[in-house]
């Protein structure tokens, strides 16, 4: 696994003054954040706060409009900064799995392999059926992604992207789309990922999750960061008035039990 690898060991996230608009529309106003390697990082607020955005800046799936990113030591914003090589260090998992429908599970998992890393099909395969038996779902490598349920596809989307051995792991409310029976075998996974040494930036709304699993919470409200700190004291001790107000107002639709 890279997440433990002595490069991945050095592949950390730091973001300063990090501005995004849209027109007039100021969605990120100057956020200053770090991920160490090997950190869980969570971010969590009510939506529309910026907490997306800013997962798909770090990885330029957005261009921000000011501000500085490094990752893994590198100023993704630098024009010589070749992006693509960049983000075969950084996985992503998205709300929606993005599986292709006309490939199995196995041939989703090498596709990206075969042609970015120029990975041999045997290698590919090799590499795709271990990750697959990681998340829990090498007996269904057959299967096409209309065969399996929405918790089953997301899991392949996770082995997706190890597959390309990733130092950073980015997951973008990847339980948002799920039927909440499902939700805990994917946070199950994460969990796991977590524990063997994996650098994760997670946009959630899973706040048991956040408290058992992150190392630092970071709450997001108008594009600002608000409150960051230890799980247990930020979601356990808040202190300010609006993540106070916020832990008021989230609604539980599952309650996994992470410990």
């Amino acid at each position: 696994m890279t997440g433990t690898s002595e490069n991945a060991a050095q592949f950390g996230v730091v973001i300063r003054g990090l501005r995004k608009s849209y027109g007039s529309n100021e969605v990120l106003k100057g956020i200053d954040l770090e991920v160490a390697p090997g950190e869980v990082v969570c971010l969590i607020g009510p939506s529309g706060s910026g907490k997306s955005t800013l997962l798909r800046c770090v990885n330029l799936l957005e261009e921000p409009t000011g501000g500085a990113i490094e990752v893994g030591g590198r100023e993704v914003t630098d024009p010589d900064l070749d992006i693509d090589e960049l983000r075969r260090h950084v996985g992503m998992v998205f709300q929606q799995f993005n599986l292709f429908p006309h490939l199995t599970v196995l041939e989703n998992c090498t596709v990206a392999q075969l042609k970015v890393l120029r990975r041999q099909k045997a290698e590919a395969e090799r590499i795709a059926q271990a990750n697959l038996d990681r998340v829990g779902l090498g007996a269904l490598a057959g299967r096409y992604p209309d065969q399996l349920s929405g918790g089953q596809q997301q899991r392949v989307a996770i082995a997706r992207s190890l597959s390309m051995d990733p130092h950073l792991m980015l997951f973008d409310e990847p339980t948002s789309a799920l039927d909440p029976e499902t939700v805990g075998d994917v946070l199950a996974i994460m969990r796991q990922l977590a524990d063997d040494g994996m650098t994760m930036l997670v946009v959630t709304h899973e706040m048991e999750f956040a408290r058992v699993v992150a190392d630092r919470v970071v709450f997001m409200d108008g594009g600002v960061v608000v409150e960051e700190g230890p799980a247990a004291q930020v979601i356990g001790n808040p202190q300010t008035p609006r993540m106070q107000d916020f832990l008021k107002r989230v609604i539980h639709p599952t309650h996994v039990d992470l410990n």
